[in-house]
């Protein structure tokens, strides 16, 4: 029994050592402030504050800055520090915009009671918010061989142009609304997400400096 007493206290006095280890090593972890985070996830985090910098200095440039960082910041891991990525991504996300503005037209064709002059409007923006998708896919095609290309310049003049001509047709569709008197969906359905379409393609436009200056 008396053996066993011992074995227990030895137990004991190993167990109360561990815990004493443990909370001298927490304390003294506090004492260093030692970080939590890995060494892996502190450069990461250096790395996409540096990536949203470089979205920020570009988009400076821009027709609409906030807009620019809050539709490109998103992307800051995969645009780094790139300038032809960052119009790659640019060009995506305005694409991408379009689509939906196209989508959210097509939707007011179900709607009861529009007048003529609403059936005209919608009829007519689907077709040249169509045509703005078309030529900013080429100028993604386009885009797609820039790199390493002899003639970056005369590429970059045809994007411009691409690019400048989206524009033109957004801008044909808000104009359908001059002097007309149409509904609270359709003014939202339309003129509002082509108004913010067109800031997203002006913007475009602005960053085809950040290729310019490279080439």
């Amino acid at each position: 029994m008396e053996a066993a007493a011992r074995s227990w206290r030895r137990s004991s006095s190993s167990h109360s050592l561990f815990q004493f280890f443990i909370f001298s090593l927490a304390i003294l972890l506090l004492m260093l402030n030692v970080p939590t985070v890995s060494a892996s996830e502190t450069t990461n985090k250096a790395s996409r504050k540096t990536y949203k910098s470089f979205i920020k200095k570009a988009c400076n440039s821009a027709t609409y800055p906030s807009d620019c960082y809050k539709s490109l910041s998103k992307y800051a891991s995969a645009i780094k520090t790139d300038p032809e990525k960052l119009y790659r991504v640019s060009l995506f996300v305005t694409i991408k915009a379009a689509r939906k503005t196209s989508f959210s037209i097509s939707t007011l064709w179900r709607l009861k009671g529009l007048s003529r002059t609403e059936r005209a409007i919608v009829r007519d923006c689907a077709s040249t918010i169509s045509y703005a998708i078309d030529e900013m896919k080429q100028s993604l095609t386009v885009m797609a061989n820039i790199q390493g290309a002899d003639h970056k310049s005369e590429l970059i003049e045809n994007i411009r142009t691409w690019v400048a001509a989206a524009l033109t047709d957004e801008g044909t569709c808000t104009d359908e609304f001059d002097g007309q008197k149409v509904s609270y969906e359709v003014n939202k359905n339309i003129k509002k997400t082509v108004l913010n379409l067109s800031k997203l393609t002006s913007n475009c436009l602005a960053l085809l400096n950040t290729l310019s200056n490279r080439s």
